[in-house]
């Protein structure tokens, strides 16, 4: 501790906050390329090995997701008092063996218990430590923080046609079993990056000296200090959360279902597909760096409530598309809408919350949140095997997006406690 604090007392040394970025970024890459943008890539192979119905091989991955919710305030529990390092470290392991163990399956059971091993180590390891970290170590710099953090998701889906090449040459057995070595080399030396508080290191967020930076920048932000109670009794966080989910349920659907409709309906080859979600991808890390330079300047909730008609308007192009051209429009609408509010809606939590107590209250309100990426990938998939189609189930997720953007209008920055 001693060692870090001096390294980084000098003016001319890199703010360590920056640091802990670049170690967010590697394990978000991981969680990007391997699970959350590569699931749906496993869809066709596990079909056609197992014979499953879509709605079975789709629920896993709402699995993953209800695990994460449910979990949630324990795991901010569990990060106020042991540490964001600690859980990270646990859940890359965690992770790792769940794709080593998934390589072996054999039944439909074992499927979803090694996603079950897989969930629980990604959800330790990745968005609610990776946030809470970040949002201790910066204020005025917050958004453009977490939105290079959160790059890595993109710039670890753009390594979806790796996985997809990898799947048609290998299998999915080997694929899966290479992606917990890689989890293992690359995601625990980046946890070594971590660290909770900048105050332990005699540093302040952001890497400021005093509570007012040089003349002629913004004064350093007093941030209000709720617990995680009284942001519970708030209208703002069910208001916020409520959006969250809404806009959850659009991206969840389209992660599982996108290549499956997009072979299968829209006609396009795998790697056509493959290569258009990399386009997706593109335009999100693209939004998400936008989003962030614009969030630490105009107000983030005007701009997340014009991402969520985004959202509507591309989901309603990608139901009744039929050519390249209209899933590289949807492509280019939904990847900035995702990348800009996802980058938003973090750091808007901050904002309103502080930091005192970011951890509880974001795992309350992932409890929330992740109710949309449970239901929708099971409702696609539900509505796919009943209709042999998802332009309905995208219809109604158009429909989700914009009632979405309602709770986010009323979600009003609320008045600070009382000490």
């Amino acid at each position: 501790m001693s060692l870090l604090k001096s390294l980084y007392k000098k003016k001319e040394q890199l703010f360590f906050g920056w640091w802990i970025v670049l170690g967010s970024y590697v394990i978000q890459v991981l969680n990007g390329a391997l699970l959350f943008h590569a699931f749906s890539a496993y869809i066709l192979p596990l079909q056609a090995e197992f014979g499953w119905s879509r709605a079975s091989v789709s629920g896993v991955f709402s699995m993953v997701r209800a695990e994460s919710g449910i979990l949630g305030p324990l795991q901010g529990w569990l990060i106020e008092r042991y540490g964001c390092k600690a859980m990270m470290q646990i859940g890359i392991v965690l992770f790792g063996i769940g794709y080593l163990c998934f390589s072996r399956i054999d039944s439909l059971w074992g499927f979803y218990l090694s996603f079950a091993l897989i969930a629980l180590g990604s959800s330790l390891g990745g968005f609610i430590p990776i946030s809470t970290t970040i949002t201790n170590w910066f204020a005025r710099q917050r958004s453009t923080a977490l939105g290079i953090s959160m790059t890595g998701m993109g710039g670890g889906g753009l390594l979806i046609g790796l996985v997809v090449w990898s799947l048609s040459h290998y299998g999915w057995r080997d694929t899966a079993f290479f992606s917990g070595v890689m989890i293992f080399c690359l995601g625990l030396p980046a946890t070594l990056l971590m660290r909770d508080h900048p105050e332990h290191y005699g540093l302040r967020p952001d890497g400021d000296e005093a509570p007012v930076t040089k003349p002629g920048d913004a004064p350093a932000i007093e941030e209000p200090r709720f617990t995680a109670r009284q942001a519970l009794r708030t209208p703002t966080f069910w208001f916020l959360s409520i959006g969250h989910s809404s806009a959850l349920f659009v991206v969840g659907t389209v992660l599982v279902h996108q290549i499956p409709h997009m072979i299968e309906h829209v006609g396009l080859s795998p790697e056509v597909a493959a290569a258009n979600v990399t386009l997706l991808l593109l335009f999100m890390i693209g939004g998400q760096l936008s989003g962030g330079w614009i969030g630490d300047r105009v107000d983030k909730r005007l701009v997340m409530v014009t991402c969520m008609w985004m959202h509507a308007v591309a989901l309603v192009l990608f139901a009744f598309a039929t050519s390249r051209f209209e899933t590289t429009l949807f492509a280019a609408i939904h990847g900035t809408a995702w990348g800009v509010r996802g980058t938003l809606i973090n750091a808007i939590r901050g904002d309103y919350f502080g930091r005192a107590s970011y951890a509880m209250i974001s795992g309350f309100a992932s409890m929330i949140i992740m109710i949309g990426m449970i239901i929708g990938p099971l409702f696609a998939g539900f509505l796919h095997d009943l209709t042999g189609s998802y332009q309905q189930a995208f219809m109604v997720l158009a429909g989700f997006s914009a009632l979405g953007s309602v709770a986010l209008i009323l979600a009003r920055k609320p008045a600070a406690p009382s000490s």
